[in-house]
C-alpha cells in the first residue's frame, strides 16, 4: 500500500518548483488547488524523464534502464525510496543543483502521485510513458543536419509536448466534467498547442541546441533553399534561412491559433485554467515576434522576451479572462505581422505503435 505523502512532501513539491522552472512556478499556482497539485506533480515527473534522458555522462543503455525504472515506480511498481539516492550521484557535475535536488528527492515526488485520484494518475502515467517511450526512440538521433521533414518534426514534438497537452485535458475534463463531450476535439487541439510552444522554443533555442549537436529543424525546408543545417553557423544563413525560418514561425503561428482556440473552449468560469493556458500562449506568440523580427539572432537571450512583457500578458489575460471577443482582439494584435501557415489540429503518426496519441470516435 502507498504511503500518504507528508508535509515536507508537499512543501519539497512546491519549493523545487520555483528552482527548476520559473514559468510554470508562475502558471500553475494559478489552476484551482486541487488541479495546481497535480500539474504540478505531472511537471516534475517530466522534469525527472527529461533530466535523466539530457544527462550527458549516463550511457544509452543506463538511460534506458533509469527511464524504465522510473516508469514502473510511477506506476507503483517498485521501492521508490532507492531510486533517487542511487541516480542522483551518477548525473554530470554540470548538472543543475536544483534537478539533482529533484531526482535525489523523487519519493517525495511520487507519494503525491500516489495520492492523485484515479483519473489523474492514469493521465500521469500515460504522459510519462509516452514521453519516456519518445526519449529511447530519440536517442543516438540527435544530429546537427535536423530531421527529416515537418512530419518529423511533428512527431518529434508530439513525443515531448502534445502528449504534456493531453496529459492536462485528461485532467482539465477530470476537474471540470462538463468538457467531456468535446473531449475528441479538445485532444486534437492539446497537440496542436503543445506543438506551437515546443515549436517556439525549438526556434528559439536553435543556437544552443546546436552547441550540444542537435537540431529539430526540418531539413527539406532548407535544403529547398540552398542551406545546408550541417553547416550552419549563427548569423550566417543569409536569405535563404530567413526564409526557412519566417516559414516554421508561420508555422507555429498557426498551431498557436488552434492554441487559443482551445483555451476558449474551456468554460468561462474556469479563470484558472483560462489564464494558465493564457500566459503560456501569449507568451510564446511575444517570443515568436521577436524570432521573426530578429531572423539573425544568434542566442536563445536575443529573443529571450523581457520581465515587462511577461507582466503585461498576465496584466491583459486577468482583465479579459471572461471575454471571447476581447481574448481574440488581443490576440490579433499581439501576432499582427506573423507569416501564419493554416494548421490543422490533429495528432501527427508515430512510428512506436507503444506511444499512439488519442484518437476520437471514428477517427481511422
Amino acid at each position: 500500500m502507498a504511503t500518504s505523502p507528508s508535509t515536507a512532501d508537499e512543501a519539497f513539491q512546491n519549493d523545487i518548483l520555483q528552482h527548476v522552472s520559473r514559468t510554470f512556478a508562475l502558471t500553475i499556482p494559478v489552476l484551482p488547488p486541487q488541479l495546481s497539485r497535480a500539474v504540478a506533480n505531472a511537471y516534475l515527473l517530466c522534469r525527472i524523464a527529461d533530466t535523466i534522458e539530457d544527462d550527458a555522462d549516463l550511457g544509452f543503455d543506463a538511460k534506458r534502464h533509469y527511464s524504465q525504472l522510473f516508469l514502473a515506480l510511477v506506476r507503483g511498481e517498485g521501492d521508490i525510496a532507492a531510486f533517487g539516492p542511487i541516480l542522483a550521484p551518477q548525473l554530470a557535475a554540470h548538472t543543475l543543483d536544483a534537478e539533482r535536488e529533484l531526482i535525489a528527492h523523487t519519493d517525495a515526488v511520487l507519494r503525491i502521485t500516489h495520492s492523485l485520484n484515479a483519473a489523474q494518475r492514469e493521465a500521469l502515467e500515460r504522459c510519462v510513458r509516452i514521453m519516456t517511450d519518445g526519449m529511447v526512440f530519440y536517442q543516438g538521433q540527435e544530429t546537427l543536419d535536423g530531421v527529416e521533414n515537418q512530419p518529423a518534426m511533428d512527431r518529434y514534438c508530439y513525443y515531448v509536448a502534445g502528449v504534456v497537452g493531453e496529459m492536462l485535458t485528461d485532467l482539465f475534463v477530470d476537474h471540470c466534467p462538463e468538457l467531456a463531450p468535446r473531449k475528441p476535439e479538445l485532444m486534437r487541439l492539446a497537440v496542436s498547442f503543445g506543438q506551437g510552444l515546443q515549436m517556439t522554443n525549438i526556434l528559439k533555442d536553435i543556437w544552443e541546441d546546436r552547441a550540444r549537436g542537435a537540431c529539430w529543424l526540418p531539413r527539406d525546408e532548407f535544403v529547398r533553399r540552398g542551406i545546408q543545417l550541417s553547416r550552419l553557423a549563427p548569423g550566417e544563413g543569409g536569405a535563404g534561412y530567413q526564409d526557412a525560418l519566417r516559414h516554421l514561425v508561420g508555422i507555429a503561428h498557426g498551431h498557436l491559433r488552434n492554441a487559443l482556440g482551445y483555451t476558449l473552449e474551456m468554460p468561462v468560469r474556469e479563470t484558472g485554467i483560462r489564464n494558465f493556458c493564457l500566459w503560456a500562449l501569449g507568451m510564446a506568440v511575444l517570443t515568436l515576434r521577436k524570432i521573426d523580427e530578429t531572423p539573425n539572432f544568434t542566442s536563445g537571450q536575443d529573443v529571450k522576451i523581457s520581465r515587462r512583457s511577461v507582466k503585461t500578458t498576465v496584466m491583459l489575460s486577468r482583465l479579459a479572462v471572461k471575454s471571447n471577443v476581447a481574448l481574440r482582439a488581443l490576440f490579433a494584435f499581439a501576432s499582427l505581422g506573423l507569416p501564419q501557415q493554416r494548421v490543422v489540429a490533429q495528432a501527427p503518426a508515430l512510428t512506436d505503435s507503444s506511444a499512439q496519441p488519442r484518437q476520437a470516435p471514428g477517427s481511422p
